[in-house]
């Protein structure tokens, strides 16, 4: 496998910029009565559930904030009103594209049978139930099809690969998700217009010609807490009422402070903190042929130095970073990674790459400093994040205390401290549990 090359001839440690606390205030909504709320945005279309009808509720492999709560709580008002719920596994080729590996993945995400009160089905057979009139065929699972009907429940936000109207959602749910590893890989192989264009159109199509009941939309705040929840008729999937909640989404979600930085150090990536493993929106690099880059955040180089444990080996968007640690690519299983990237067509040829891999996460900070291109490292701008999803919370280097006192949603600790390391070279855990508006 890969391992980090002897580079004892070089001096890669550097002198280490000090370090702020720093931390973001956002302002948005939090939800407190999520069952409430999911059981009177349920009830809005409950004349569509008849008694005895078996009904599909999708979910996906995202972190989605309270997901077990809310699968459970569609689930529990579909049978207030007389159906038989159960939960389908929607996610593609998620979960090495295995039946058995999409229950897994669930049950990481703490959705299982017993915490849900519903039979998980999980299949990858899908059936072609039409095609766009550019040809391309859409797939839906049978899963689904063969249920009396299927709510689409899902959290609505930014997408990692391409900007647009429709995004991350509903739509990308009942067609990526209920596509499975067959259907995602179709609409992938069409490049970006396969997401921007042709997944929305696929979304519409199979909500006019299957059993879509609804979809139950969920949007979360910038703490990766649940803001909203809004039932939205299948006219609205890929249509006016989730374009709205995507609207939302981006007003809600956080970002890093700074327009520019030099290094961005990133504690751990995942599949479960994004799709893309970073969130590209907040690191401001899309990198898919095709696709427009972000006009902000504009940052030199990013060092990512561990992948999660619930991401099971997935690296995908590894090649988003610059440098990484050996710790990283020793976890890596590159049958998953190459699968979900391979799946994601032209979206994960250059995401899909390894980036510099470096003994340990000082050596592969100091080397981003290095190569930053500012010769002294005192006066290099560092911000030190845990993931891209929890931005409440991060250490910026001295020499954005100037600019940092101009950002008004940024309180600053004006005691400084180095970046800590262990003996070891691995980074210390400074974060504390949550951090809240």
């Amino acid at each position: 496998m890969l391992a980090a090359p002897d580079l004892s001839k070089l001096r890669l440690d550097v002198t280490l910029p000090m370090m702020h606390r720093a931390r973001q205030r956002f302002d948005g909504p939090v939800l407190e009565d999520i069952e409430g709320e999911v059981a009177r945005q349920v009830r809005r279309f409950g004349d569509r559930i008849t008694p005895g009808m078996r009904v599909a509720i999708t979910a996906g492999s995202r972190g989605i904030a309270n997901i077990p709560r809310l699968v459970k709580a569609v689930g529990d008002e579909v049978r207030e009103l007389g159906g038989a719920p159960f939960v389908m596994p929607a996610m593609g080729s998620h979960g090495s594209a295995t039946a058995a590996g999409q229950i897994e993945m669930l049950g990481e995400l703490g959705v299982t049978e017993a915490s849900v009160g519903m039979e998980i089905v999980s299949s990858m057979e899908v059936r072609e139930i039409g095609q766009l009139d550019n040809g391309m065929p859409v797939y839906v699972g049978v899963t689904a099809l063969e249920a009396d009907g299927v709510i689409l429940l899902n959290r609505i936000k930014p997408h990692t690969d391409f900007n647009g109207t429709i995004e991350s959602g509903l739509a990308k749910i009942c067609t990526i998700g209920l596509g499975k590893q067959h259907g995602a890989q179709t609409i992938h192989s069409y490049g970006v217009p396969g997401l921007a264009e042709f997944m929305p159109a696929a979304a519409r199509l199979i909500c006019e010609r299957t059993n879509i009941l609804f979809g139950v939309g969920v949007v979360e705040n910038a703490y990766d807490q649940t803001a909203i929840v809004e039932a939205i008729p299948p006219s609205g999937v890929a249509g006016p009422d989730e374009e709205r909640l995507q609207a939302r989404a981006k007003e809600l979600m956080a970002s890093l402070p700074f327009d520019t930085l030099d290094v961005l150090v990133v504690d751990q990536m995942g599949k479960e903190i994004s799709g893309a493993g970073l969130d590209t929106n907040v690191i401001g690099r899309m990198m898919v042929h095709g696709a427009g880059e972000y006009a902000r955040p504009k940052i030199v180089t990013i060092a990512v130095l561990d992948l999660t444990e619930a991401s099971h080996g997935n690296a995908s968007g590894l090649g988003l970073a610059d440098f990484t640690t050996q710790r990283v690519v020793e976890k890596v299983d590159f049958a998953a990674f190459y699968i979900n990237a391979i799946t994601a067509g032209i979206s994960g040829v250059q995401r899909g790459q390894v980036p510099m891999i470096l003994p340990n996460d000082r050596t592969a900070v100091s080397t981003a400093i290095r190569m930053c291109g500012k010769p002294d490292p005192t006066q290099v701008g560092v911000v030190h994040i845990k993931n891209t999803l929890q931005l409440g919370e991060l250490e910026i280097s001295a020499s954005l205390l100037e600019e940092a006192r101009a950002i008004p949603r940024l309180d600053v600790d004006p005691d400084p401290h180095p970046l800590a390391f262990a003996e070891d070279g691995r980074i210390l855990d400074v974060w504390r549990q949550a951090v809240h508006a």
